[in-house]
């Protein structure tokens, strides 16, 4: 039976495999050269580069919008109000 390649591509999309590093999953997360997503240390796909400045910007809203949905956001939104009723007349 032939080996299976441990990294490679598919489609378009990158894989891999292999025993991830220390070395090599900090390099894979910092790489000033390349742009906002870079291939993953190990797995399917990409991932952000965190040497941009972009990604940044990313995991503010990501982080944002979580702490919003956890109840952190604005307390303004009564919670105890009953849902308002809406009647449809369908009469011509």
């Amino acid at each position: 039976m032939a080996d299976k390649p441990q990294s490679g591509e598919l489609f378009g999309i990158p894989y891999n495999f292999e025993r991830p590093s220390l070395g090599r999953m900090l390099s894979s997360y910092w790489q000033p050269g390349e742009g906002m997503l870079v291939e993953k240390p190990f797995g399917v796909g990409y991932t952000l580069n965190l040497a941009n400045w972009r990604s940044w910007i990313v995991v503010l809203v990501v982080g944002g919008l979580l702490y919003q949905e956890q109840g952190g956001g604005d307390e303004t939104a009564d919670e105890d109000e009953d849902p308002a009723e809406i009647v449809v007349d369908d009469e011509e």
